[in-house]
């Protein structure tokens, strides 16, 4: 192992994990590690909120994390109401938020 890989995760713990690639977000390049759901990709890329409430227009993004809230609900490829947090990212894929609602 080279000097300046020592530390990095993937080295940690002898993984080989497959090139990274992209989604688009609202238009906006996202960088995804394959196996990452879109809310993994989001968090990862600094992203903390992409929705508001109906009602009261609170920021909405990851909650629960598993799939037992509704708080991270994106559109992917057209298809309406997924939760970021269950759906995996896939290339090319094309997320809408509720970013545009603001």
């Amino acid at each position: 192992m080279r000097p300046e890989d020592r530390g990095r995760p993937y080295d940690l713990v002898g993984a080989r994990p497959e090139a990274e690639f992209e989604i688009s977000v609202d238009g906006v390049p996202v960088p995804v590690v394959p196996g990452q759901t879109v809310g993994a990709a989001l968090h990862g890329a600094g992203v903390r909120s992409w929705r508001l409430t109906r009602r009261e227009g609170r920021p909405r993004g990851l909650f629960c994390g598993i799939g037992v809230c509704f708080d991270c609900l994106v559109t992917v490829n057209g298809v309406p109401s997924l939760r970021a947090c269950l759906t995996e990212a896939r290339p090319g894929d094309r997320i809408t938020t509720g970013e545009g609602d603001r």
